[in-house]
């Protein structure tokens, strides 16, 4: 029961992805893509008082890349840059099965724990988050 509710926010997600296009201007830009099955993903943010003000992706990809970078955007609205780091880094972690990552904050994230049992799925839920994480690192030159 709670599995098919995961899978129906994973597939809301998907069929109705919030914050997808391209923010212009923006401050980050970053592009990656998953060669084994296809996806490709941007993600644009505008930051403004230090603070990620505006957040898109765009691109093509499955069902959990679509959702993940869409519950993404959603996620690091709002926060500061090492605030978003670090949410990326708890995610990431969680996504490795290396640490629970926990919180009100989860949310919809929850879903995309289940992708966990399917190794090779792995890369398709952290594609957009990998994305972000390049992006905020290029903006602060490292």
């Amino acid at each position: 029961m709670l599995e098919e509710f995961y899978g129906e926010i994973i597939m809301d997600h998907y069929r109705r992805p919030r914050n997808k296009g391209k923010v212009d201007p923006s401050d980050i830009t970053a592009h990656d893509s998953n060669p084994l099955c296809g996806d490709e993903i941007d993600v644009t943010a505008r930051v403004s008082n230090g603070k990620i003000a505006e957040l898109k992706f765009d691109g093509r990809g499955c069902a959990i890349c679509t959702a993940s970078a869409s519950i993404m955007t959603q996620k690091l609205l709002g926060k500061t840059l090492p605030e978003a780091n670090q949410f990326i880094d708890g995610f990431l972690n969680m996504m490795r099965g290396e640490t629970p990552f926990g919180g009100k904050e989860m949310g919809d994230l929850k879903a995309l724990e289940g992708v966990l049992k399917f190794p090779v799925r792995v890369k398709c839920a952290t594609l957009a988050w990998n994305t972000a994480r390049q992006g905020l690192q290029q903006r602060n030159g490292k």
